[in-house]
């Protein structure tokens, strides 16, 4: 019986750095600017968790009962708490008031788990053999579940059920307690009722955890929700409506079918008619295949390699309508497609291209403003040919003015020349591109038949009017990452009007 204690540490111990990871994920996802969000929500978590322990030593009858209530507690508060969170996340204001709130009540639930269970125990192993058991199950346990959620449970459970199905697990725990000590509880029906309540509820949840997920998030955007799904590396959800297709990720729009035209016209082609006859082209980022679509209209190119982190992007725009929306480009023969990080690919990468389109999301975070930064940008000299040329998505001039102009100082700063311009895409506003190369670039003539760019619209878009105009501002570097407060501190004040 001792035995199947011990193994209960290894179980509460791996929930309990479930939920952590689960709220620090959700806060990245809805929040935005991983680093921040992580570094809260351990503080917070690890906090809680020390309240929790001090105030264990309260209970001083009872033992077993109030172990049993706290995990079902702990199951209950946190298995529902990623579900309560997501729905509750566009309904009026505070959100990070309730992300914290359920943190810190989790977190205390959680730091009393411990402390009662080794109590428990503390008649059956000698005081030194049983903080050596009980703290060796416990670190085994987060090792489990470090290693479990980003390789297993959210690619192919999500964000909710993940949370439910360790609420789940929780309850198990309670349950096998009040069977092993049936002899000694006093109100055994109750906590038999208790825990089968609150063990249905998980797993009614858990059952009905996508028809919550779709309702929550067909309430949250104004089109019908046609696919939602849950990545390693983010939340992707497509909407349509009589007006064509929208996408999301981590409730950021990424395009609208509508207008896209617009901002891919603008991102691909005064790079590609930049040098000429362009033959090898790198494209990172745009897992949509918008931006490829574009590219293959220059019949000089021979070969196409995109870099996409997210495979799910890549298999979600090779097929069917949205296939068709970018002209089925992703199965073009021209194209070779490599899914990983390309921050990491560009540094190892031992070919040379004449033109490499970056079409990343904007800075939201750091972990994305990195590829925004001047050491990224001086790998680029390595793969670029003499005469080539690069181009990348800057964010809006017009509403970010601070970070439009950071990214282009940052590229000027890693030794290139840098040609600034931007589009009006209705959907997005004013949006900003820096063309850079090793001299200075001199787009040549535009294809013919385009849906938006021409000649002279190109002209207007490299003029700048005053509210758009450059700004002091200092470079982007790895150490600093002050994009992402440029970004931040502009873009908040449209958000919420």
């Amino acid at each position: 019986m001792g035995r199947l204690l011990l193994l209960s540490a290894l179980v509460i111990s791996t929930c309990g750095l479930v939920y952590e990871l689960l709220s620090a994920t959700l806060a990245s996802y809805l929040l935005g600017d991983s680093i921040t969000q992580f570094s809260l929500v351990i503080g917070v978590y690890l906090f809680s968790m020390g309240v929790g322990s001090f105030l264990s030593r309260y209970v001083q009858t009872a033992l077993l009962a109030t172990f049993i209530r706290v995990e079902l507690l702990v199951g209950l508060v946190g298995g529902f708490s990623a579900t309560l969170l997501f729905v509750l996340f566009n309904v009026g204001t505070g959100f990070q008031g309730l992300l914290f709130g359920l943190l810190f009540l989790t977190g205390t639930l959680v730091g009393l788990e411990i402390p009662l269970l080794m109590r428990i125990l503390k008649d059956r192993y000698p005081f030194s053999s049983l903080v050596a058991h009980v703290f060796t199950f416990d670190y085994i346990g987060a090792l489990l579940a470090s290693i479990l959620f980003p390789l297993l449970l959210i690619p192919h459970l999500g964000i909710l059920r993940t949370g439910l199905l360790f609420g789940l697990l929780n309850t198990t725990v309670a349950l096998w307690t009040i069977y092993y000590f049936r002899g000694q509880l006093k109100g055994l029906a109750g906590h038999y009722a208790g825990g089968a309540l609150v063990w249905l509820l998980l797993l009614g949840g858990f059952i009905w955890a996508q028809d919550i997920q779709y309702a929550a998030e067909a309430s949250a955007y104004a089109d019908h929700v046609v696919t939602a799904r849950t990545t390693p590396y983010q939340r992707i959800v497509l909407t349509h409506s009589n007006k064509g297709y929208r996408l999301f990720l981590n409730g950021n729009l990424q395009f609208d079918s509508a207008d896209e035209y617009r901002y891919h016209e603008s991102l691909v082609h005064p790079a590609m008619v930049s040098t000429p006859q362009p033959r090898r082209v790198l494209i990172l980022g745009g897992g949509d295949g918008f931006a490829v679509r574009e590219v293959l209209r220059h019949a000089s190119v021979d070969s196409i390699t995109l870099v996409e982190l997210d495979p799910e992007m890549t298999r979600l725009f090779g097929k069917g309508q949205l296939a068709r929306l970018n002209s089925e480009s992703l199965g073009s023969p021209r194209l070779r497609i490599v899914n990983t990080d390309a921050f990491h690919w560009v540094r190892s990468a031992a070919a040379t291209y004449d033109v490499i389109i970056i079409d990343f999301p904007d800075p939201t975070s750091f972990s994305i403003a990195k590829l925004y930064s001047q050491h990224f940008y001086q790998s680029l000299h390595r793969i670029l040919r003499p005469g080539g040329v690069f181009v990348v998505q800057s964010t809006s001039p017009y509403f970010a003015p601070k970070a439009f102009w950071c990214v282009e100082r940052t590229i000027a700063a890693a030794g290139f020349h840098t040609l600034p311009y931007h589009a009006y895409v209705p959907s997005f506003g004013e949006w900003g591109f820096v063309l850079a190369g090793h001299e200075p670039p001199r787009p040549g003539h535009l294809p013919p038949n385009l849906r938006f760019l021409t000649a002279s619209t190109f002209v207007a878009m490299c003029n700048f009017p005053p509210d758009m105009a450059r700004q002091p501002v200092e470079v982007n570097r790895l150490s600093t990452q002050v994009l992402v407060q440029y970004f931040e501190e502009e873009w908040s004040r449209y958000a919420n009007p």
